[in-house]
This record gives C-alpha cells, structure tokens and sequence, in this order.
C-alpha cells in the first residue's frame, strides 16, 4: 500500500514570512530528488475562498484548473513545481464549517453534539489526507496560514497534533518558520521571538522537527546551538534562511542548508538521487545577467498592493529570463489617468498592459491607456478586463458607438460590446459563480496567438463574468479588430487581435496563472519580444 508523508509548515512570530516560498522550495527540492510530492495551503479565514476578498485584503486571487478560486500561495506552488493544483490544495475554515454544518442538517453526526473537537478537527484532518490518499503523492506538504497563537489557527494545530500522533515520527513531521530580529541598537541577533513561537506551539502539544530561521543576517553555530537547545531539536534541525535577492534564489539557499536531507532523514526515505536543478539555474542566470531591457506599463486600480497582481508579475520575469531581458514595471493607477496626464503617464513605455478586475473604478483611465497604445503603435497586451477595455476602446473611437460600454459598469448604455452570459442573468451570489477554471479555445492560424503558441487548439484558466457581445462582432472585424481565438463550445469570442499593429492582444482569459519557471507563459514571451523590438526603434 502506498505510505504518504505527511510535512507540516507552521509559522510563528510574524505573518508573511514566506512559508509558501519555504513549502514551495522544499518541493521543489524534494521534486529534483525524485519524489511526486504536491503541497497544500489551510487558510484560517472563514471566508469560503478568497473569491469575494478585495486583492488590498489578501493579494490576487489565483484560480486552479478545476475552477476553484485559491489563495496566491497555491500560485508559488506551480510556478515552482510546474504541476497544476486543484480544489483540494486550499482549504478554508469557512469549507470547513460549511461541510461540517451541512452534515450536522442532513443529521450525519446522529443527534450527536457537534464540536469543534471530534467533527471540526475530523473534517480538517480529512481534508489535510484527501491528496495523499490518491496515491499520487510520496510527499504532502501542508502549510497552515496565520501564525502560531493566533485564535482561528487553534484548530489546525491540534488536527495537526492528533496526526502527527496516528501516523507516527516517521510518517509526519513539523517545520516551524519562525523570525530572528537583529537588533541595530544592540547589533546582534535575538532568539527570544522564536524561544517564545515555540513555547506556544509546545503548548499546543506540537513539537518542531526543524527550524527555518528567517534573518537578515548570517545565523552562527553559537545562535544555532542557542536555538537548538531551547527550542527542543538537534543543531543540524535548525535552518537559516536568510533574505535573498529574488524568490527563485530560495531552493538553492535552502539545498546548501541541507532542508531536503534533513525532512528525508526524519521521514526515513533515502533519496533517488542528487537535486541537479540544471533549468532551474539557467533560467536564474538569465534572470539575473540581463543583456537587454524594457520597460512596461501595468495599469491597474490595486497597485498600491503589488501582491494584487502577482502572478502577471512573475510571468513578466520568466518570459523576460527567456529573452535575458530585464522586464521594468511602471506601475500605473489607471485612476491617474486622464486626456492631461496620459502622454506623459505613458511616455516612453515599450509596452502596455492592461489588467484584470472588477467594477466600474478606474475603467475611463484604461480605455485611455488602450487608445494610447493603439494609436502609438505601442505593444499592447489586455488580460481579462483588459480585453474588455480594448472592445470597448475600439467600439467608441473607431466604430463610433456613443458611450460603448459594458452592462457591468452601464447598465443602461445603447451599445453593450460586453454582456453578461444568459448563464449568469439571474446569479445573485457572488462567490464561486462566474466563470472560472480551465475552458477549450480554438485559434485562427494567421493570428499572433497562434505564432506565440504554436497550436490550434489551447486551454486556459477563466475568472469572469461578462462576455464579447457577438452582436458587434462582425462590426468590429470589417474594421479591423479580429476575433482570433473562439472557445468551440459556446462560440464566445477569447481572443481579439489589432490588423496592422505591431503587437495588440487581448484574451478574456488568465494566461498568468499558468505561467511557470521551467514554461514561460507563449503569450507572455512573444509580448516581452514585442516590446523588446519596439525598444530598439
């Protein structure tokens, strides 16, 4: 019978420390030994998923294959891992509850009192095994979100406690990422935050296997023995990771700090070979010796939060290490731009992209950034919404269509180029009802996308609501804007393509998500060559 491990990620201190990165780069690590391993992410919010979140709250909302509308962590996982992750990646106190509420009505528990310990803590630990009960897996990393201590982590961590205890020490273990501050006014680092994160997880009945000790300085034997005594683990159990200069530097960090021979040493498993990490560090010395450079417009409404746009970012740096171009960001409130401030906004910009959202805030300053980029001849590339500010860009200033709008942000405009789908005319929630997951689309040969991805026939990740109205399709391609990529199911139009613009795309679809170190998204790529040749002229 196959005997999944299970590993734990907890954090303590302080949020945002990068367990992801941590969760990510193990697997990756343990991925290069030979294991199929896949990580998952337990979000404490009661939110069902991060659907209905504001990007400000919690970043972008990334979505699986499958449709489900993730955290962004579950975004690190496959750009790292290269293999999609589904539903069961991301659990949710809110899932959680839900299921256990929805069992409790059909009487499933018997009359029984429902309590957080049996029935929450069992449907926690159900779902922590859903993966590793496939078969699929070698390895299951789990990272619990929040940090140690925190009132909605209580119930992770003892469904964490109650496994560790069923499967025993060789079958489930704990790495606890915790911080280690330098103090400048006394110039030395202080283990007393992490003394501390580990006391309270103890508490809780959970023991550490291993430290990750996050730092901004080098951590040395003496800290290292400091920790290792206080904290209840051998010397060798306690890892430093120290900053680094980009994401993509964390497996290497972590492989010369011995974390994957350490996890194999505590899971009993004896690796099937040496991680050799060949593409992975090309791709990293590409990245970081750039021999050319360009800079791009990103025009959003979220950018105060970078993390809002998060995956078109990475897929900026793995497309641009594919050219050893160093991709710039001009981020750009699209509420900043207005018939004064666009030329100078946008002056100078060896390409434009135009960004996903929802709502009427900030639209009358993309289609200005749509129509700057049209009539500048300047690579343009509009991603979800972006495609939808680009039809109605085009619709006004071209086909002149009085006040072209979409019925999202118009209800009551004459000239509705983008509609809500019948499907969704009488959806009243929002969460977990648009359009979403992976959807068929057929491209037309004589089109930039078919340059850029070589095949007729595509699949990409959707999370939309309202369509290309087709009623103004055949309007729109006499005049030069062509529907150049149809999803053969419903004949919705996916893509639409400029004639006679050096580079001008927009996709109703979310070619990010599916961006990755070892497979630079085609469309990404093929923009950023673009721009390159615009920043040349």
């Amino acid at each position: 019978m196959h005997n999944t491990k299970y590993v734990f990620v907890t954090g303590g201190v302080t949020s945002s420390l990068g367990k992801g990165i941590i969760a990510a780069s193990l697997a990756k690590l343990l991925q290069e030994r030979g294991f199929s391993v896949t990580i998952q992410k337990l979000d404490p919010y009661i939110n069902i998923d991060p659907g209905t979140l504001n990007p400000y709250e919690h970043g972008e909302c990334y979505v699986t294959d499958d449709g489900a509308e993730t955290d962004l962590d579950l975004g690190h996982y496959e750009r790292f891992l290269n293999i999609p992750t589904s539903q069961a990646n991301n659990v949710t106190t809110g899932r959680i509850y839900q299921s256990v509420i929805d069992k409790e009505r059909k009487g499933e528990f018997l009359g029984k009192t429902v309590q957080v310990i049996p029935h929450i803590t069992d449907e926690i630990k159900h779902r922590i095994q859903i993966l590793g009960e496939t078969g699929d897996y070698d390895i299951v990393i789990t990272e619990i979100g929040g940090t140690v201590g925190d009132i909605e982590s209580l119930p992770y961590i003892e469904s964490v406690r109650q496994l560790l205890w069923e499967k025993g020490e060789e079958n489930a273990i704990v790495i606890h990422l915790t911080l280690v501050p330098f103090l400048a006014a006394a110039g030395e680092l202080k283990t007393k935050p992490t003394q501390h994160s580990v006391k309270m997880l103890m508490q809780s009945g959970v023991s550490p296997d291993i430290l990750v000790c996050r730092t901004e300085h080098e951590i040395s034997d003496d800290i290292k023995r400091k920790l290792a005594l206080f904290c209840n683990v051998k010397q060798e159990d306690v890892i430093q990771s120290i900053d680094a200069e980009t994401i993509y530097d964390v497996p290497n960090l972590m492989l010369a700090q011995n974390l994957d021979t350490v996890v194999l040493n505590k899971l009993k498993l004896s690796s099937k070979g040496e991680p050799e990490l060949k593409v992975w560090n090309n791709f990293l010395r590409k990245h970081k010796n750039p021999t050319s450079e360009v800079e791009i417009g990103l025009i959003g409404k979220y950018i105060e939060l970078q993390d809002s746009y998060k995956s078109i970012t990475e897929a900026f740096i793995h497309a641009g290490s594919s050219h050893e171009t160093k991709v710039k960001v001009r981020w750009i409130h699209s509420e900043s731009l207005s018939p004064k401030t666009v030329e100078k906004k946008l002056e100078g910009l060896n390409g434009i992209l135009v960004a996903p959202g929802f709502g009427d805030r900030g639209i009358e300053g993309k289609i200005k950034a749509v129509k700057y980029a049209r009539e500048n001849n300047i690579p343009f590339f509009g991603i979800c919404l972006g495609m939808q500010m680009a039809v109605i860009e085009f619709a006004r200033n071209v086909l002149n269509l009085e006040n072209a709008s979409s019925s999202e942000m118009n209800k009551s405009t004459k000239h509705p180029v983008i509609n809500l789908m019948e499907s969704q005319e009488n959806v009243t929630n929002k969460g977990g009802t648009m359009r979403l997951g992976a959807w068929d689309c057929e491209l037309k040969k004589d089109s930039k996308v078919y340059e850029a991805y070589k095949s007729e026939l595509i699949s990409e990740r959707h999370r939309h609501r309202y369509e290309f109205n087709n009623d103004y399709l055949e309007q729109m391609e006499e005049a030069g804007l062509k529907a150049t990529g149809i999803n053969p199911k419903t004949g919705l139009v996916e893509v639409v393509e400029l004639e006679n613009h050096p580079w001008f795309v927009g996709v109703q679809y979310h070619p990010e998500y599916k961006s990755t170190v070892l497979k630079p998204h085609p469309l990404f790529v093929d923009f950023i060559k673009a721009a390159l040749k615009q920043s040349k002229k």
